[in-house]
């Protein structure tokens, strides 16, 4: 384990934690309280925390060992969001695509959640190729 992939492991954690926080915890607050019935009371979703926690870990780990196994000639933009894109693509699409054929999510909810959800993962994989830039293209 070099030292940028520890760095792009931490940082993708962090951001996705706080990207879920935003988007979930914020900007679709209203959405959610119209499906109130469908999610955990408020004092057992805060008690299972230790798995949030450990799913967004998870998540920035992967992301940035992913990352690190693709890295090519072009420049870090290019290649952070050629990467998100493809992440949001094997993720954030099918995933809620998934929940919304077996669970009663309304279509306009799930459309903001991909949505946010794939800008995320975009924003993520920036976060890591910037990260892993190669000094040589350090101005692309």
């Amino acid at each position: 384990m070099n030292r940028r992939f520890l760095i792009s492991g931490i940082s993708a954690s962090v951001f996705f934690f706080l990207w879920g926080f935003l988007v979930h915890g914020l900007l679709l607050t209203q959405d959610y309280m119209q499906i109130q019935s469908m999610f955990r009371p408020e004092a057992e979703a805060m008690g299972n925390m230790p798995y949030m926690i450990l799913a967004h870990v998870i998540m920035g780990f992967a992301l940035a060992w992913i990352y690190s196994q693709g890295i090519s000639g072009a420049s870090w933009i290019a290649q952070g969001l050629r990467f998100g894109l493809a992440a949001a693509l094997l993720v954030t699409f099918p995933w809620y695509l998934i929940y919304y054929s077996v669970q009663p999510w309304p279509a306009e909810i799930v459309v903001k959640q991909v949505a946010l959800d794939s800008l995320g993962l975009i924003l993520a994989g920036l976060l890591v190729a910037f990260i892993n830039k190669d000094s040589s293209t350090a101005n692309s």
